[in-house]
């Protein structure tokens, strides 16, 4: 790729972007859009991504606890990023999440691209869903493109994959939910970088996986592993169960896999057998 591409956000997002596309990551402190455009034009850089972002310490239930922290993070510094691409002239592409919506299974169908996000129910949706406020007026006219993903399913081990997660706490849940599978992450990002794809974009994988499903494939490999199933209903926590469209990737001419067609390639490679 010879566009020349500038990371702001080091953690397991921007690290992954990194390796894959050959991107420089700044490590620079932002406090302003002088900032901003002081490291594109240090990097001389085409496009600026965004992955700054803080979902709490343990999960979101962290950033009820330290508001000013998530505001900063998921509202302040996509919004300020966003000015310092746009004076520079250069594309904008900003990390969201696809958990800031309400959803009802039995009514709704998968959440399309462009609808309007409606989940206030937690702190961290709600300070996602102010950045895409902000941005969203911005996209008819500029080089932004937003790209909504959730719960980071990975081939290898990381305190955020998904596999770790329900491997840790050894209970799933059996609502099917939308996936976003890293490795095709990367590929659609490359794909729509290479088409200069503008708008909102999902980036999940088609259709919703069951947990369990995801934990049968893990232990047909570790026979020991041991889960059990709850409903989702019964938490008494507000979360976000969904799925989402994809409905404008495929349009753009990416290819989106079903989540059922990666999982054991995804186990596979995560225990390197």
């Amino acid at each position: 790729m010879d566009k020349k591409i500038l990371i702001l956000g080091k953690g397991y997002f921007g690290s992954r972007i990194r390796e894959n596309l050959d991107a420089e990551i700044s490590e620079k402190r932002i406090n302003s859009v002088d900032d901003v455009i002081g490291e594109i034009k240090k990097y001389r850089t085409d496009i600026l991504i965004n992955c700054i972002g803080h979902t709490g310490k343990f999960n979101v239930d962290g950033c009820e606890e330290d508001k000013e922290r998530t505001l900063t993070a998921n509202t302040y510094m996509p919004l300020v990023l966003a000015e310092g691409a746009l004076r520079a002239g250069i594309k904008y592409i900003h990390i969201s999440s696809g958990c800031i919506f309400h959803y009802n299974y039995d009514k709704d169908q998968p959440i399309d691209d462009d609808k309007t996000p409606d989940f206030l129910d937690l702190f961290y949706s709600r300070s996602k869903i102010y950045a895409e406020l902000a941005l969203t007026p911005l996209l008819k006219k500029h080089n932004i493109l937003i790209l909504r993903v959730r719960i980071p399913l990975d081939n290898r081990p990381h305190p955020k994959n998904l596999i770790d997660k329900l491997t840790k706490y050894g209970k799933v849940i059996d609502a099917p939910n939308s996936v976003t599978y890293i490795p095709d992450f990367l590929k659609a990002l490359k794909h729509l970088i290479g088409i200069d794809a503008k708008g909102t974009f999902n980036i999940v994988n088609e259709g919703g996986l069951y947990f369990p499903d995801l934990m049968e494939v893990y232990k047909k490999y570790v026979p020991d592993f041991k889960y059990s199933v709850i409903n989702f209903k019964t938490l008494n926590m507000a979360r976000t169960n969904l799925i989402m469209s994809t409905r404008k990737l495929r349009e753009s001419g990416f290819t989106v896999r079903p989540i059922k067609d990666v999982l054991e390639e995804c186990v596979k490679e995560y225990l390197n057998v």
